[in-house]
């Protein structure tokens, strides 16, 4: 079986935990060969994502290396049977980065999403003149038919929680909140616009204030999805230099201590509404 040439997020989450197994028993890449048939260049390929196995596959390294969770085994089965159509984002597979497909892979996979923003107000809950104001910062300039695209991306992303099909938990930074990307008015229209999804069942806005004291916290804005179970949970992480996806074990206790820790301290959802509210009015204040 020939490589794939595009490996998609899940693909690669599958090799991953693959890898994971191997390694927690302390085989290397050859050894697992070795016991279960298959070339080191196969091994590689298969953690990689770039080669697909057959469920009897996973079952026999599963069983190889010792995995008794089965839970675990049954959801990576279910990567490796799934025979859905492409998401709606390969459509813009070759006019935007991988990075912004894997973005639209990773939450369209979750069963619910967790933001924190620090610096905007988290993409998935932007209108489009803020979106697009985001995107014109962008050093150096984009053209404008890329931020028209980008905007445009962003906008069917949101399909997925205002829809109500995914459950959505924002925790934003009061900074976010007062960040002015194109002045007041679209900040002011944006303001609005939160206070209207708070009012969805299935969204959930809260305000993390300057003055609840220290407050530790990344520096990043991240987005923590949850897996079908807490073994696939996945964090993505927004940079100067693209978004980068977390799986390590190590790294998703620190993302749910960081949400333990906003949860406890952030403003509660009503007390959200209102602080919102109260900048609002500042804003418009401010272009009248």
């Amino acid at each position: 079986m020939a490589p794939r040439a595009n490996t998609t997020l899940r693909q690669r989450r599958l090799g991953a935990e693959l890898r994971r197994m191997r390694e927690q028993v302390g085989f290397g890449g050859s050894e697992l060969g070795r016991l279960v048939g298959m070339s080191p260049a196969q091994v590689t390929q298969m953690e990689a994502g770039k080669i697909g196995i057959s469920v009897e596959r996973l079952r026999t390294i599963a069983a190889t290396c010792m995995c008794v969770n089965e839970p675990l085994i049954a959801a990576l089965s279910g990567i490796i049977t799934e025979r859905e159509k492409p998401g709606w984002w390969e459509e813009y597979r070759g006019t935007l980065s991988d990075d912004f497909i894997d973005v639209a892979e990773f939450e369209g996979q979750a069963r619910r999403l967790t933001t924190y923003s620090m610096a905007f107000i988290p993409g998935l809950l932007q209108t489009g003149a803020y979106a697009s104001a985001v995107f014109a910062q962008a050093v150096p300039p984009l053209p404008r038919h890329e931020v028209d695209l980008r905007t445009a991306f962003r906008m069917q992303r949101q399909r997925l929680v205002r829809s109500g099909a995914t459950p959505y938990s924002a925790f934003i930074h009061e900074a976010a909140l007062r960040m002015q990307f194109s002045g007041p008015a679209v900040l002011a229209d944006q303001l609005d616009a939160l206070i209207e999804d708070s009012g969805q069942s299935t969204i959930s806005i809260r305000v993390v204030p300057f003055d609840v004291g220290t407050m530790p916290s990344s520096s990043e804005n991240f987005t923590y999805a949850e897996g079908v179970i807490p073994e696939l949970d996945t964090a993505q992480v927004d940079t100067s230099l693209g978004a980068r996806i977390f799986d390590a074990p190590a790294h998703m206790a620190r993302f749910r201590s960081l949400l333990a820790r906003f949860e406890s301290r952030a403003l509660s959802e009503e007390e959200t509404r209102e602080f919102i509210g109260s900048i609002k009015k500042e804003m418009e204040s401010k272009r009248e």
